[in-house]
């Protein structure tokens, strides 16, 4: 039997436009649901198929289509054209009609509507799907099309079941909308993400009726404008952040949003170069090497559906647990970029469209193994059908998950492509996984065919500092050489550059490995600035293995030393013998040097088998590291014990995080020093506070009057002070450690200890380029940061006048945010340097 399909006309004469190239956040990063749009050529719009009109917005911009089968089309004319408030469109339709492919819908006035819209650009998206999805595109993008012509044909994957009332209790509320376009479509999608976020069913009601957040067509019908009185109702567990969410939305007036970030282009290349997209800069030269990995083999056919389905269960459970194992050590081990890849595959394994995909083909006859292959390879197909980059760039997370399952039921191993050291890898993608066990083999650089600058192999490339370029296309699947040239900084790749050019790059490349060699060799010395202010440079770790690492690289000692890992991965919490063992590990590997260990900081979103925290809306703002003792101090008690039996207690430091206030230390120094007394300890480690919160460094001198020292925590101190979430990737550029505020929060605590105790900082700006010769300027007394970037935050140090830095901070604090910070100290920078070469210049003898 076919499977059930809806094919959807063109609804205008026009140029098409992927969604994802709309300049709208909303459009563009799909939150109405996938679909494409068309730059109109004429003055009508039309209807794409056959189906009920079940909305006509106010102010006549928008029409929303309901099909036989239940799919949900919106038809949305122009830009912020709601703000026309209907001038220049006539509609030709209203709510309750029944329409043929290809009736009118409306009229418009294009001058006018060019003229005072945003944008002409007319979306066309499938907002409630039904249990279809988009199977492709009949055209191409940028391709013109004709009124009537085949758009897109939706198929049928699943019986469509209406969201299920959710249980728990009920709250409501009421207000006023204060949204001066009303409630469209963009408000209306965000309630619906609301809803789906919190695990709640949210209602909408006012005087002309009442809408589930689950439907934008009920949600738009209601007709609210700005002023229209309405009562929110929210049902679940999640009630009443999704209450206050959706409040929040509705009472706060709309902003002009940016539209999205346009993706990088491709660099003009010459004969003889093959140009990419810049994911991790670098050079390097060696040879063009293809990895093609192999999928591991499976039976095609199954032994019926019941005794396959459980299999897959099986495997599906298995994988999970790996990835949250892996989820856990990242985490443990500051790894968040990794500890953020391992969550989202493991949240697309539990994806309940590709098991019902899967299903499918358990069916019609295939092994669990082969189900989930081609349930995958058809959502990876999609996914490139869709002409959406930031999708694309998500295939190679698919075929990593395609892989792992795989290989539950593989009948013999796939074997790995080998790879020499210092080869310049040629593939068409790498999924994480892939690109973790290649780094192994040191390759000099990556190129890939496909992959997108936003993919988690692209993170994973940084991270290592490997070189890679993506997006290159299948041009490079037949290239050769023995000396190719990998410019990721141009965006290109050189197979056989000339003479010169490899002599020029050689160059470049050498003095590089010459200045890391010789930062690695003053690694083990102080890191004195010009102005002659030593500042020591810890490490950040995770664990006793790290540490001796961290002593390697030349490290003044560890700034922080992460305990939760020995928390994670545990079905009971690690006994005090076990803990001191690692805790003492850490301590002899630094040869004498001090050591950091923080207790343990976990909260709801890091939940343990053994301490299952209640959940809460904002996990960042909940029970976690001070906070955690009041309701678990049997945790604390043995942590310190722990602590408490390390050999050599003057090399030790105990730091405890979110402090928020002096009390808040000073009763964990009385627990330190009651079980001290019964341990019979004459002499006890210091105590110090992480400064993470905006009270703590605004409290810093009360702070620094009951600690011995105090550690700035950058990362969630940035947090707290611009209420920007920092798991949030779409605020990622935004939430910088340099945004004045922030800064002014470091020079309270500076000038809030001074004289009291030293302050260190233990968060990702201590390793920052910029950021670090500023907080030394600030006056910070340590800087830790990872083990591999010691050497070069010594030499930035040496290379550093503090006091003339220092000297800039007053008129920094004044700027209006990170980014002019950024440029300020770039041009000082710069400025810095000239004035250097000028003066060693000037002093050398003629």
């Amino acid at each position: 039997m076919p499977t059930p399909s809806l094919t959807l006309q063109a609804p205008c004469d026009g140029v098409l436009l992927p969604l994802h190239a709309v300049p709208d956040p909303v459009f563009a990063g799909l939150a109405l649901g996938e679909g494409i749009a068309l730059d109109p050529l004429g003055d009508t719009l039309h209807a794409p198929c056959d189906g009920e009109v079940v909305q006509c917005a106010r102010t006549r911009h928008a029409v929303t289509l309901r099909t036989a089968e239940g799919v949900e089309l919106l038809l949305h004319l122009g830009l912020d054209t709601v703000e026309l408030d209907g001038e220049g469109i006539e509609l030709a339709v209203a709510t309750g009609d029944r329409v043929a492919a290809g009736q009118l819908l409306c009229r418009f006035d294009p001058d006018l509507l060019a003229r005072r819209a945003k944008a002409l650009i007319t979306p066309l998206v499938v907002t409630e799907p039904a249990g279809y999805r988009i199977a492709s595109g009949e055209r191409a993008s940028g391709q013109r099309v004709a009124q009537g012509d085949a758009l897109l044909t939706l198929t049928q994957t699943q019986q469509h079941a209406s969201p299920a009332v959710a249980d728990g209790p009920t709250r409501s509320c009421e207000l006023v909308l204060a949204l001066a376009a009303g409630l469209h479509a963009r408000p209306a999608a965000r309630l619906r993400g609301i809803a789906r976020e919190h695990g709640a069913s949210l209602t909408v009601a006012s005087a002309d009726g009442e809408a589930s957040a689950d439907s934008l067509s009920a949600l738009m019908n209601l007709g609210a404008v700005e002023g229209t009185a309405l009562t929110l109702t929210a049902r679940g567990e999640g009630a009443e952040a999704a209450l206050d969410d959706a409040q929040r939305l509705l009472t706060t007036p709309e902003a002009a949003e940016p539209a999205p970030a346009l993706q990088a282009s491709l660099a003009e290349a010459a004969d003889g170069q093959y140009p990419g997209l810049v994911a991790s800069t670098g050079l390097a030269i060696g040879p063009l090497v293809a990895y093609t990995p192999a999928l591991p083999r499976v039976p095609r056919d199954g032994e019926g559906q019941s005794v396959e389905a459980p299999r897959l269960t099986r495997a599906l459970e298995t994988v999970g647990d790996d990835l949250d194992a892996e989820y856990r050590r990242a985490r443990a081990a500051g790894q968040e970029a990794e500890a953020e890849i391992f969550a989202a595959h493991q949240a697309w394994l539990e994806d309940p469209d590709l098991r019902r995909a899967a299903d499918d083909h358990l069916a019609a006859g295939r092994s669990a193994g082969q189900a989930w292959r081609e349930a995958l390879d058809a959502e990876a197909e999609r996914l490139v059908d869709s002409g959406n980059p930031l999708l694309a760039g998500r295939v190679a997370d698919l075929r990593d998950l395609q892989r792992r399952v795989m290989a539950e039921f593989a009948e013999a191993e796939a074997a790995a492509p080998e790879v020499p050291a210092g080869a310049i890898v040629l593939a068409e993608d790498l999924t994480p996984s892939e690109l973790v066990a290649l780094a192994e083999a040191r390759p000099a650089g990556l190129c890939l065919s496909a992959g997108g600058t936003t993919s988690h192999v692209a993170i994973l490339a940084r991270a290592r500092g490997i070189p890679c370029l993506v997006a290159m296309g299948q041009c490079i699947g037949e290239l050769d050489g023995e000396r190719a040239v990998l410019d990721a900084e141009a965006g290109l790749l050189e197979p056989a550059p000339s003479a010169a050019r490899l002599a020029e790059v050689e160059a470049a490349i050498a003095e590089r490995a010459e200045r890391a060699a010789r930062e690695r060799a003053a690694a083990h010395e102080p890191a004195v600035t010009r102005d002659g202010r030593e500042i020591e440079v810890g490490a950040n770790i995770g664990s006793a293995d790290e540490a001796r690492l961290a002593a390697e690289a030349g490290a003044d000692g560890i700034g922080l030393m992460r305990s939760e890992f020995l928390f994670l991965e545990r079905s009971a919490a690690p006994s005090e013998t076990d803990q001191c063992g690692e805790y003492q590990a850490a301590v002899d590997a630094l040869g004498g040097k001090p050591v950091i260990i923080r207790t343990l900081d976990i909260g709801a979103d890091k939940q343990l088998p053994y301490l299952r925290l209640p959940q809460a809306p904002n996990p960042a703002l909940g029970l976690r590291g001070s906070r955690l003792w009041e309701s678990h101090p049997e945790l604390l008690d043995a942590q310190l014990r722990a602590l408490l039996g390390v050999t050599a207690p003057e090399r030790l430091r105990i730091m405890v995080p979110m402090i928020g206030d002096a009390g808040e230390l000073a009763r964990v120094r009385e627990r330190l020093e009651r079980l001290g007394e019964s341990l019979g300890l004459t002499r006890l480690p210091a105590l110090g506070a992480m400064i993470e919160v905006p009270s703590a460094a605004l409290c810093a001198r009360r702070l620094a009057a009951e600690a011995d020292f105090l550690s700035i925590g950058t990362n969630d101190l940035t947090q707290y002070t611009l209420a920007m979430d920092r798991e949030d990737p779409g605020l990622a550029a935004r939430a910088d450690v340099l945004h004045p505020a922030v800064l002014t929060l470091i020079r309270a605590t500076v000038e809030g200890a001074a004289g009291r105790c030293p302050v260190g900082v233990c968060g990702a700006a201590a390793g920052d380029d910029l950021a670090a010769p500023l907080l030394a300027a600030l006056g910070v007394d340590e800087l830790s940061v990872e083990p591999a970037r010691v050497p070069a935050i010594k030499a930035a140090l040496r290379r550093l006048d503090a006091a003339a830095l220092a000297g800039t901070i007053p008129e920094l604090l004044t700027l209006d945010d990170a980014a002019a910070v950024r440029e300020r100290l770039s041009a000082w920078f710069a400025a810095d340097v000239t004035r250097t070469t000028t003066t060693t210049h000037e002093r050398m003898p003629s």
